[in-house]
């Protein structure tokens, strides 16, 4: 039997565990591991014959330092999601940037040439990299800009926010059990704005309190489950290999 597990905290809101089972791969099982630090996380792995791990919020770059190496992609992200155990050195990769941008293309949105990322964890990093894997032009969004370079401020979002098409939130803001939360106002658009797209990563709840807000402006909306999904089958695939 090999084990695998999501690390992160709090974990109340991941469906990972049960998207893992539904795929019924044999000779695995699949644990949720909340973690208050990531102190004692080698040790973890040794003990519990961990093969590999995904990684959530808050720890997909603070979990670098940890590991041994990076794949070229997780490195140019500086962001985490997925662990292998390879020879007993632990490898960081980031499944999070090509399910993103492989959902986003299925999604079909001709007008995705000017972009909002709410965000700058590690999420919204691999965000960014897909965008620019198919040069959609983005801007970040941050609660703290002067330390976040090239990033603006909530307020300067609202005021530019009709020169952009698409709009991701990639922050926890919004996500169980704070649903009633937003990350960002959408008063600012003129109903109806059809030719917006806003997609949530968050997929617990669904929709979202954004993602409502959104629908009631008739924009077209995505919550992050599909992607989901696809960063899930992308990680096995990896552990599968090794």
């Amino acid at each position: 039997m090999r084990h695998f597990a999501l690390i992160g905290y709090s974990l109340t809101h991941s469906q990972s565990e049960r998207l893992f089972y539904e795929q019924h791969f044999p000779d695995a099982d699949y644990r949720l591991a909340s973690m208050p630090s990531l102190k004692g996380l080698r040790q973890w792995v040794k003990q519990e014959s961990i093969s590999g791990f995904n990684v959530t919020i808050p720890y997909k770059q603070e979990v670098i330092p940890y590991l041994d190496a990076l794949s070229p992609e997780a490195e140019t992200i500086n962001a985490v999601n997925c662990v292998v155990l390879e020879n007993g050195k632990l490898i960081g990769h980031n499944t999070d940037a090509p399910a993103f941008q492989q959902t986003l293309v299925s999604a079909h949105w001709p007008l995705a040439d000017n972009a909002f990322i709410l965000g700058t964890g590690g999420a919204a990093q691999a965000v960014a990299y897909a965008l620019r894997q198919l040069g959609i032009h983005y801007t970040m969004v941050s609660r703290n800009p002067d330390v976040h370079p090239g990033s603006i401020s909530y307020s300067d979002a609202t005021f530019q926010s009709s020169h952009f098409t698409l709009i991701i939130n990639a922050t926890p803001v919004g996500m169980y059990p704070n649903i009633d939360q937003t990350p960002f106002c959408l008063s600012s658009f003129s109903y109806p704005c059809p030719y917006l797209f806003v997609y949530d990563l968050i997929y617990n709840p669904s929709p979202t309190r954004l993602l409502r807000e959104a629908a009631a402006l008739h924009a077209q909306t995505k919550n992050g489950l599909e992607m989901l999904r696809l960063q899930a089958q992308l990680s096995w695939r990896l552990w599968h290999l090794n």
